[in-house]
């Protein structure tokens, strides 16, 4: 062994075990760029998938959550039991979990967040999900007990939504601009425009995170987030904007791109109750006037599976219904004729930022163009897409991936965007709600998949993909997106 008498070695020394000391500590940090910014932090108010992006499970936890390959797991609660008749779940809460101002989470702040997201009052984007709760009671801290108006084979799955994360009423009127949640990360700060910060929950009451120190980057511009992923200013892109590059990334050992299933229906939503878009000529037309493989070739380079229909591919109980709305741009100018519209007509297509959107937008409207249809595009910001369409409604046609899990149950929603109003849909998903039998459940669906397909009720484009492209040594990240989460609560580097 050798001994370092002189200073200099000392100081030579000293100054390698600093060096090895800070490129580890360096290790523990990360930086996951992402193309949608939210427009505030609220999971539980907002349609933004891009909230969950950031908090969902690093900020927020349910009482159940998603895992990684979609199934549904314990989160909160440790367990359940559901009563014979399926009406009475009585949940049991993991002890000594805390949010992250240092305030105990119990029993009460369950019932609080469920009352909240039923409310007659309540902004919740998906309300329905608390509809068939009709009563939620604190049996003691640890203990809650839920019932509800009818069986539903889907509560269990329904509480695991970023939807329906637990929040504590002293922190509620604060939420949009500083989340306080259970998880095992703690929100920091947010640079609007710029970043949000995390840092790890020492006190976290599960397993603690590896990363100490999280900032999501919002970068919009496909050709900035090349650049910013190419100079390593980033460790990882979560839904990279700009799949032409991914092979350049698959060639180079610096990097890792990871291409998964997402639950993202891409489709053509339209305005059911605007004319001339409330005959379902029309909307048979304008399905039959798209050429799905070239919006995907064109717009996606070749990531993305056709759909017929508002289900997921990879779902076991999935329709292939893409022949009920072929290309055929003759039968589309042969309905608008029967429709009323030998010369076609003009509408509005209004477009959100992500770049299926955006580049899948001026395809589709050239497909439009061909058969007589013109549309008269805006480019939205994600906050004006939200007032303008999705609670205005003030929209012809849009493009939009709808990235929450199993959600064929809009169609169910009169009031929601697209309008589509029709009781038979409506009693089918009832029927599949409170239905308990796996057989059964799959029967329904189909049926489901099939009604909205064959009243086109919106143009049924592709499945987003979800590639990430990461530095080669990180490691944990979701091959999948099963539900929109960038969940970093196990992601780390590799030694």
């Amino acid at each position: 062994m050798t001994f370092f008498t002189s200073k200099l070695a000392s100081a030579s020394a000293a100054a390698l075990i600093a060096g090895t000391l800070s490129a580890h500590a360096a290790q523990t940090d990360i930086t996951v760029a992402m193309q949608l910014e939210p427009p505030h932090l609220d999971p539980t108010s907002a349609a933004a998938g891009a909230i969950d992006s950031v908090l969902y499970s690093n900020v927020f936890e349910g009482l159940t959550r998603f895992a990684s390959d979609g199934s549904v797991t314990p989160g909160l609660a440790k367990s359940w039991d559901i009563s014979e008749d399926g009406l009475t779940y009585t949940f049991m809460l993991n002890d000594g979990v805390t949010f992250h101002d240092g305030s105990a989470m119990d029993g009460e702040d369950v019932k609080f967040s469920l009352d909240r997201a039923r409310s007659e009052d309540s902004a919740n984007a998906q309300k329905a999900l608390f509809e068939g709760i009709a009563d939620v009671t604190v049996v003691d801290p640890m203990t809650v007990k839920v019932t509800l108006d009818g069986p539903n084979g889907d509560f269990l799955f329904n509480m695991a939504w970023g939807d329906a994360v637990i929040v504590a009423s002293e922190s509620i009127d604060d939420i949009k601009t500083t989340p306080i949640g259970t998880g095992a990360f703690k929100f920091t700060d947010w640079v609007q425009g710029d970043k949000i910060t995390l840092t790890r929950n020492d006190a976290y009451w599960g397993t603690p995170a590896t990363l100490t120190y999280v900032t999501f980057k919002f970068i919009s511009d496909p050709t900035a987030a090349m650049s910013a992923m190419m100079a390593e200013d980033i460790d990882v892109f979560a839904g990279f904007p700009t799949p032409e590059a991914l092979p350049q990334f698959e060639a180079d050992p610096r990097f890792q791109v990871l291409v998964g299933n997402s639950e993202g229906e891409t489709i053509l939503s339209t305005n059911n109750k605007m004319p001339p878009l409330d005959d379902v000529k029309v909307r048979k037309a304008i399905a039959h006037a798209i050429d799905r493989q070239a919006i995907i070739d064109g717009a996606m380079f070749g990531l993305g599976t056709p759909i017929g229909t508002h289900f997921a591919p990879h779902h076991p109980d999935y329709v292939d219904l893409t022949g009920n709305s072929a290309y055929d741009p003759e039968l589309s100018k042969k309905l608008l004729a029967e429709a009323g519209y030998p010369d076609g007509f003009t509408t509005t297509l209004k477009l959100p930022p992500p770049s299926y959107a955006r580049r899948g937008g001026e395809i589709i409207a050239a497909q439009l163009r061909a058969v007589g249809i013109n549309t008269e595009i805006s480019n939205l910001e994600w906050a004006q897409w939200l007032e303008q369409v999705f609670r205005g409604k003030d929209f012809g046609l849009t493009i939009v991936s709808h990235t929450e899990p199993n959600d064929i149950g809009i169609y169910a929603r009169p009031d929601y965007y697209f309008q589509y109003d029709n009781p038979q849909f409506q009693q089918i998903m009832d029927t599949l709600n409170k239905a308990t039998l796996p057989a059964e459940r799959t029967a329904l669906r189909k049926v489901a998949q099939t009604m909205i397909a064959e009243d086109y009720v919106n143009g049924y484009l592709f499945q987003l993909a979800y590639p990430t492209v990461a530095k080669a040594g990180v490691q944990g990240l979701w091959l999948n997106a099963p539900t929109q989460a960038t969940d970093l609560t196990t992601v780390s580097w590799s030694e």
